[in-house]
């Protein structure tokens, strides 16, 4: 593993020295059909991006092409270039994760992303380009950081269990480019070297139900797995409430390497439809085959079928953002599986905020890489965590938090043996640094 301490500090500079003007809390509005809302013009006034095709907000734009909710909240430091509309926002999680039991392990750790956007008009259209790079190759670790129940992906050749996978370097680098065939319809194209495709909800890094949460969830190989993609091309056509886009894409997950890009023919493909009926939710349903998507089993592929809702209300000054989401696994071999996911986080300003994510995930001894006797063996697994971050400081630009988490899991009898307990605790104490609130510069 690499070492992580002299490597925190860079991490907590990884939002700090690039958005260091930071964030723009901005306010998203439904779309009239001919003008822009007043709550457009007056993030035009203040000097925000304006609004995107068919006049919808940029608020809506989750990872890859992936909707949320008009009302979503958006922490960027905003500026505008020669006629370029830049945003640059980011999220550094560092402290000490401890996951109990017998399975159990302690680290100093930095979950962290930072990301950068750039839209300019282009032939009647929008054209706008991606990069997004995490330090966790560095800061977390080949083997990653410990997470009780969690399974997926490799370590030195083996199967990591109770532990979550460290991004890779490049998260996403992409462009898209979008146009309007009328006054309610319009087509979008999505290509990436890194990326994502048109399946599940949007990633758990940027769903606003999950932002302050530095874990991954444990159904995340049920739901947002393929947030990371080396290679993909998605094309939609939307209204201003519907999308259904279709991708091309390389199912298989990223390698040991974690600084290279893992290009590969495509040979998979999803399909998604999106629906926001109204400015506080957002809906998707997708189905995709996974061809190859874990390197140890390269002869396996997957249907998954996922489904899911995010609503996010104002409460005067603060949010109340929820989601509820279901995945479902269907590989050529082995076990059909489901995972069930509700999450929910309450932002009251100026006391802080407040999450709850709750899991069910039906996961097998393959999963947990018990002998083969009981590989098809189901094992489903819960997990239920708690947590609080509390502003303390606004400097350079960023606002940094306090923040605690606490969780406790409930496993099978068969795996008791395992953990030493069927109700395995885990608990994270640490610091987060984001964009704080700041005025547009030219």
């Amino acid at each position: 593993m690499q070492p992580r301490h002299a490597l925190l500090g860079g991490s907590l500079a990884l939002v700090l020295g690039l958005a260091d003007r930071a964030q723009a809390q901005h306010h998203g509005g439904s779309p009239d059909t001919s003008t822009e809302t007043h709550e457009s013009m007056s993030e035009r006034s203040a000097g925000m991006p304006g609004p995107d095709v068919l006049g919808l907000p940029m608020t809506r734009h989750g990872s890859g092409t992936g909707w949320l909710p008009d009302s979503s909240p958006m922490r960027a430091f905003h500026a505008r270039f020669a006629g370029w509309d830049v945003m640059v926002h980011g999220n550094v999680f560092v402290g000490y994760d401890h996951q109990g039991s017998d399975a159990g392990d302690g680290h100093v750790v930095s979950q962290n992303w930072l990301m950068a956007m750039a839209d300019h008009a282009l032939a009647g259209g929008v054209f706008e380009a991606r990069a997004m790079v995490s330090l966790e190759p560095l800061t977390v670790g080949d083997d990653g950081y410990p997470l009780l129940l969690q399974t997926g992906e490799t370590s030195d050749g083996e199967p990591l269990v109770d532990r979550q996978h460290p991004h890779d370097l490049f998260m996403e680098l992409a462009v898209r480019y979008a146009h309007a065939l009328g006054d309610d319809v319009a087509f979008e194209v999505y290509t990436a070297l890194a990326g994502e495709p048109a399946l599940g909800p949007v990633a758990f890094p940027h769903r606003p139900s999950a932002m302050a949460d530095p874990f991954a969830p444990i159904a995340h190989h049920w739901l947002d797995s393929t947030h990371i993609s080396f290679g993909v091309v998605t094309a939609g056509v939307f209204t201003r409430t519907a999308k259904l886009e279709g991708s091309w894409f390389n199912g298989r997950e990223p390698d040991e390497g974690r600084f290279d890009l893992d290009l590969r023919t495509p040979d998979s493909y999803a399909t998604r439809l999106s629906v926001n009926p109204s400015r506080e939710w957002s809906l998707q349903a997708s189905y995709a085959y996974l061809a190859s998507p874990e390197s140890l089993e390269p002869d396996v592929a997957i249907h998954r079928v996922t489904a899911s809702a995010t609503q996010v209300a104002r409460l005067g000054k603060g949010r109340w953002s929820s989601t509820a989401a279901f995945g479902h696994n269907h590989p050529t071999e082995g076990r059909v599986t489901s995972a069930f996911l509700v999450e929910t986080a309450l932002d009251r300003p100026p006391y802080g905020l407040t999450f709850l994510r709750a899991e069910y995930v039906q996961k097998t001894g393959h999963d947990f890489a018990l002998p083969a006797s009981m590989e098809n063996v189901l094992l489903p697994v819960s997990a239920l965590s708690l947590g609080h971050v509390h502003p303390v400081l606004t400097v350079a630009g960023g606002e940094i938090s306090l923040g605690v988490r606490a969780a406790v899991g409930y496993v099978d009898a068969d795996l008791e043996s395992r953990y030493g307990t069927r109700m395995p605790l885990g608990f994270m104490a640490y610091l987060q640094v984001q964009p704080a609130a700041s005025t547009m510069r030219h």
